[in-house]
């Protein structure tokens, strides 16, 4: 079950409000700056190297863009609250040190005060209220989680310079409308295709063509809300059919593309 609302004056910023029972996220990350609310029930953090962090309710969970993470419900129903939103826009809305500081990895922060600010900020948008007085929410309370110390903080663990040179790599697994061979992959920056893959893991977080995977589902999200279809979503994208787009986007959305589209 699960509920997304868009703002019509901050067309970058999305929420969603959802209950899980199974586990159904595989490791991903998000082209956005990410705030996660935990509101009944446990659930279970990884991140890509920081082993597992149980979460419970009142819990504030902050994801900066590119970072990978699955939560997945603990025992019984797990409610939840996200919001997505552009990460320049984000921090512009602080002051630099408190945008170095919400950037500097994926926080825990467990403060029931925090919670509710980061609420009462998500409400706006379910609220769909003009854009000043949106950005005033969350500007306060962005100020105020820059401001915690988190109770767990796993820091960035992807590395910029190898990014870098993996970049023909990426428009490639981006490009191509189907999955390129790893020996082809490996050419392209003088690779073996075992150095390859250790090499996306360190840059990362994930393995070629699980990057590739999710890099399409953060265009599908893209494409999807700016209202194109959800079958010529699909082919843009150069899946094979439209279930095979719905398994694929389910794994990393925890929703159908249709109930995302809205």
């Amino acid at each position: 079950m699960g509920e997304f609302r868009r703002s019509t004056a901050v067309p970058h910023l999305e929420v969603r409000r959802s209950c899980r029972e199974n586990t159904c996220y595989r490791p991903h990350f998000h082209d956005t700056f990410s705030i996660g609310l935990i509101d009944n029930g446990s659930s279970v953090f990884t991140g890509s190297s920081a082993g597992t962090i149980r979460l419970q309710p009142g819990d504030v969970v902050v994801i900066p863009a590119g970072q990978v993470h699955a939560c997945n419900p603990g025992e019984g129903p797990w409610l939840y609250r996200m919001a997505h939103m552009d990460q320049e826009w984000a921090v512009s809305l602080v002051p630099r040190c408190a945008a170095h500081r919400l950037l500097s990895g994926v926080g825990v922060l467990r403060r029931d005060d925090l919670h509710d600010r980061i609420a009462a900020a998500m409400q706006v948008v379910f609220a769909d209220q003009p854009s000043a007085h949106i950005e005033a929410e969350f500007a306060a309370a962005l100020g105020d989680l820059a401001a915690a110390t988190p109770e767990h903080l796993v820091p960035s663990g992807t590395d910029a310079t190898l990014r870098t040179r993996l970049r023909p790599v990426m428009d490639r697994l981006r490009r191509d409308e189907a999955n390129p061979q790893l020996d082809e992959l490996a050419q392209l920056v003088g690779m073996t295709r075992y150095e390859l893959v250790r090499a996306m893991r360190r840059a990362t977080g994930l393995a070629p063509l699980a990057w590739r995977q999710n890099a399409r589902i953060v265009r599908a999200r893209h494409l999807l809300r700016s209202g194109l279809p959800i079958a010529d979503t699909a082919q843009a994208l150069g899946f094979t059919d439209q279930s095979h787009f719905h398994r694929v986007f389910r794994a990393h959305v925890a929703a159908s593309p249709g109930v995302y589209r809205g």
